[in-house]
Order: C-alpha cells, then structure tokens, then sequence
C-alpha cells in the first residue's frame, strides 16, 4: 500500500527531519566552498557530497523488493502440530542490489482466529550474496487457526539516519489440533458391548457382511475367494477383497459448551481435549462415533466408521469455543429425533448435581446408555484441607452417578485418561 504525497490539494510533503539536517549540511559547506574558498573548503564540501550521496542512495537500497521463503518445522516426533507444542520458523530473504547493508531487522506476524495478534523480531547479518536466514521458535501454542501477516524488512544506514523498509507476502495457514493422549483401552466400554450380545469385546472382532467396500493388501492365510484378481492383475501384487462389517452400537459424544458452565478457558479446553481423545481412540477401533456440539451453531455429526468422517469432527473441534447459552435439556429434546435410538451417550460436561441427573434421566428415556465425563480442572494452589473436602465431592458425585447405573468418570487432568478408562482408578 503506497502512501500519498499529498494529502490535501496545495499541501507540501513532510521530510523528515534527518534529510533536512543532510540539505542543510550540503548547503553549508557549499556556501563555505563559494565563499571562502581554498583547500579545507574543498575537502570538507567533497566528503559531505560523498555521506549526502551514499545516504541518499540507501533509497535504492534493494530491500523494498527482497525476497523470501519461510520454512514450518513442529518440535516434536509427529508431524500434525496440537495445543501445547511449539513451532520453528526460519524466514530465509534474498535482498537485491548493491548498497551495503550492516544488518537487518525482521517482524513477523502471527495471528490467531480470534484477531489476537503476536510480532516476532530478530535481525540477522546478510553474507556477501545479500543473503540471511532468521530462525525462531513460538511459545507453546493454543489451539485454534493462526495465519501469517505480513513480514517486515528494516535496515538503517551506518549512521542510523535514515530507515528503509520493505514487506514480503508470505501468508501462511496453521491449524493447531486439540491436545490428545492415547487411551490403550475402555474396559467398562467393552464390558456394555458384552453385555449388548456382541460377538468380541474387541471391534475389529466383529463379523463381515457379504458388501464389498474396497480392496485391500493380501494376508497370509485369506482364502482363494477373497483374491481380488482383476487388482492383482493391475497391480502385480496379491489384492484381496474387503468388506464391511456388521453395525456396533453407535456412540454419540456431546461436547457442552455452556460459557457459563466453565471456570475458564482451561477447563473448556480441558474438554475439548477429552473429545478429541475419544475419537482418537474411536479411529484407531474403528468405532461409529458421532458428535453433538451446541454454541452459538448447532452442529451435529452422525456417527460414521469412516477416517475422513473422524478428521471433519476433529477440524471442527480445532475452532469451538465455550460460547453456548441453551440447557443441555433443551439441547437434547430439540436433537432427540436425530439421536439413534439404543446408542451409547457420551457427556462431556463440568456440570453435575440435580441439573445433570435430570439429562442422564433423560437419555435413559430415550433408550440410550448415558456416561458423564465429569471434566474438572483443578487449580494449582490449594490447601490440603481444601483438597480433602474437594476428593469427598467428587467421590459423591461418581458415587450418585452409578448408584442409578450410568457410567461416570471424573477427569482433572488429560493425563489420568487412559488410566480412568483402563480401570486403574475406581471410586467404590
């Protein structure tokens, strides 16, 4: 975006207030060359026209119109990036021209969804082929979508008289997944299966129907009808013949993003977590999992076995925020119809008492098998006392919850999921 000259018709542009110390200088030793005359004149007139022209010059400096790349590295093993890791960013430029640069400054944009915006500086020194590399890490990150704005070029003259600047277009798209843990297994899960008359307790023990879905790589051991010859024809290697199997019980997660009902924004996201693990674990068993998610949209998810279907639910719980205002009962009698019937009820909610005993009522009506994943995040600084009285809470509240027979868990850090889910912690 260039800026005008003139703002108003008849106005003078405003030099700033180096170049008019260099004007002035030039016209002084001028006159003193005019005037007076002789060999110091001489001199001091020639080095004054020589600084005039190098810092004039630094106009042309090239840095208006460098070039660069930005390079995105996750530290970390895996490639997807989630809450809580960082990211290494190194900003390569190429700056054109001949006019000595001592070094530069680079401010990088970094934007989040929400409009929060952060500047990263550094400089960096350019070689003989004008060319520098700035490498920098971000603080650990939240979930969300982030963008790059534009990146900013300053360097200065050695004197430091003059600032010239120049901006590269390197917009570039993150997404910062939800923080996960991996569940190796949901004991009390698989038990309501056996209990369901399901052949396994294990989902990829399930029987297959007659319906082709696609092909797949040959086992050792498959029988000659499963072969996929015109596959292994193509190919060159043996395919075999995949089919789909028979329907699990669906599950459908409900995320409660009630603003009032989260402490603060941990919580929530304590939350998002949790959901985000589900399904994780869903994936890997090839689980029918669908999601429920109530805010300002409504938004729902049948339950799918497909891993696209999981990858949808997981962008879309990348941009949620706790900014729902409508009861989970009137939340659940608007979807009831939506809702299969006989299906598994996850609730991931902080709330509890006579308000969550009432929709766990309430699913039980609807023929569906509720569970209430109590999320609760602890603060860091509390008295032991304090601590005591909190335990008895929670061991009430779980208690109340399988006293009427609906599955609890109460969860106060990502961490202890999968030791909940294992059976390694039980309330009696």
């Amino acid at each position: 975006m260039t800026r005008p000259v003139f703002k108003r018709f008849g106005e003078r542009p405003r030099f700033p207030a180096p170049l008019w110390l260099l004007i002035s200088c030039f016209a002084a030793s001028l006159f003193f060359l005019l005037f007076q005359g002789g060999k110091l004149a001489s001199m001091l007139f020639i080095i004054i026209a020589l600084l005039s022209v190098y810092l004039l010059s630094g106009n042309w400096s090239g840095i208006k119109r460098a070039q660069g790349t930005r390079k995105l590295s996750v530290t970390g093993q895996d490639a997807q990036l989630e809450a809580g890791q960082s990211l290494q960013i190194g900003i390569s430029v190429q700056i054109p021209g001949f006019w000595p640069i001592p070094y530069m400054i680079i401010k990088d944009q970094f934007i989040r969804q929400s409009g929060e915006e952060t500047i990263f500086e550094g400089s960096l020194i350019p070689d003989w082929k004008r060319r520098g590399e700035l490498l920098y890490s971000t603080p650990p990150l939240r979930r969300g979508y982030y963008r790059f704005g534009e990146t900013e070029c300053v360097t200065e003259d050695i004197f430091g008289f003059f600032q010239h600047k120049g901006r590269l277009e390197l917009q570039q798209s993150i997404t910062v997944y939800p923080q996960t843990v991996a569940i190796r297994e949901w004991a009390q899960f698989h038990q309501m299966l056996k209990g369901m008359q399901h052949h396994s307790t294990t989902t990829r023990a399930h029987r297959e129907t007659t319906q082709i879905n696609g092909v797949r790589e040959y086992i050792y051991g498959d029988r000659l009808s499963r072969i996929h010859w015109n596959a292994t024809a193509k190919t060159g290697t043996w395919k075999s013949k995949e089919f789909e199997r028979e329907s699990l019980p669906k599950t459908i997660v409900l995320l409660d993003r009630t603003a009032r009902a989260y402490g603060d924004a941990a919580e929530f996201e304590l939350a998002v977590s949790v959901a985000a693990s589900l399904f994780r674990y869903g994936a890997g068993r090839d689980l029918a999992l669908g999601l429920l998610s109530i805010g300002k949209e409504s938004t729902y998810f049948e339950p799918k076995q497909s891993q696209n279907h999981h990858k949808h639910i997981l962008k879309h719980l990348v941009g949620v925020e706790a900014d729902g205002f409508h009861p989970l009962q009137q939340i659940l009698k608007e979807h009831s119809r939506e809702l299969p019937a006989g299906c598994f009820f996850v609730l991931i909610s902080p709330q509890k008492g006579s308000v969550m005993m009432q929709v766990l009522t309430q699913l039980s009506h609807l023929q569906m098998n509720p569970c209430h994943m109590w999320v609760h995040a602890e603060p860091s600084h509390v008295f032991q006392l304090q601590g005591m009285e909190q335990e008895s809470a929670k061991n009430d509240w779980i208690k109340a919850i399988r006293s009427q027979g609906y599955m609890g868990y109460e969860v106060s850090q990502l961490s202890d999921l999968p030791n909940l889910l294992g059976g390694a912690k039980r309330y009696a």
